[in-house]
């Protein structure tokens, strides 16, 4: 897909990866970019900078993304790229409350749900679109450090399969996003990020490599290019793969 001349619409369009893209988008010749997220200041202050508009939308909320879809939708034109973005982190294994399961479960996957489950008859019904869900390497490989965060990840990139898979003949294309460490408020914390190995890139970089996938109409986007070498690694010898797993969680855990 080109993006120029598209409306593109944004969720945790405020900082982080969100807003990289959002300025990266412009750039690249939007018609409008409309920019989404809990932090209504936020989103507003990107929005501005851009001349796009801005949304407070808690992505948590299905009504708040049926808002979002159909305020856009009425007032500006049809939705052609949807960015199913924003997404939270938390620590913990199977002892993490319910309460912290249910709230990153229903940001982490089950906004690209309700992202779907409203855009895809209409996309279908005037031919194409394009999703774009944020996920994580988690998603693929795992995270030291929080069962959570891996889980829902994995979940994000399964329905973006099952999505691409089930209405790529509708002319519906997907993607999925899945970086390491990537410099944004998730990781402000942790300079180097648990996936120093490979260091931490600036969400710009996200960006760029983005562009180049929509450009190419690619389903995984990898910023770090080499998260498909572990991938092939992992499925080539699982058992070998678990054991490497374990020692580097020996590493951070120690």
């Amino acid at each position: 897909m080109d993006i120029k001349d598209k409306i593109v619409v944004i969720t945790g369009a405020a900082s982080g990866i969100g807003k990289a893209l959002a300025i990266r988008c412009h750039t690249e010749g939007a018609k409008l970019v409309v920019c989404s997220d809990i932090n209504g200041e936020g989103s507003a202050a990107t929005a501005a900078q851009i001349g796009g508009i801005s949304f407070k939308t808690n992505v948590a909320v299905e009504g708040d993304i049926v808002h979002l879809i159909e305020t856009v939708e009425a007032d500006h034109g049809p939705i052609d790229l949807f960015f199913s973005n924003a997404g939270i982190g938390i620590g913990g294994g199977a002892e993490a409350s319910n309460e912290g399961w249910q709230r990153i479960w229903d940001i982490n996957v089950m906004s690209h749900v309700w992202a779907a489950r409203h855009l895809v008859p209409r996309m279908a019904a005037r031919g194409g679109g394009y999703l774009i869900n944020t996920a994580s390497a988690a998603g693929l490989l795992s995270q030291i450090g929080s069962a959570p965060y891996a889980v829902t990840k994995h979940a994000a990139v399964g329905l973006a399969e099952w999505l691409a898979i089930t209405h790529g003949d509708q002319g519906i294309k997907v993607s999925v996003l899945c970086p390491q460490a990537v410099r944004t408020a998730m990781t402000a914390g942790n300079p180097d990020g648990v996936a120093s190995v490979n260091g931490m890139i600036e969400a710009e970089e996200v960006a760029e490599c983005v562009i180049g996938c929509i450009a190419a109409e690619t389903f995984l986007i990898l910023p770090h290019p080499v998260v498909l070498d572990y991938i092939r690694r992992k499925t080539g010898d699982y058992d070998r793969w678990i054991k490497g797993m374990q020692k580097l969680n020996r590493q951070y855990a120690g």
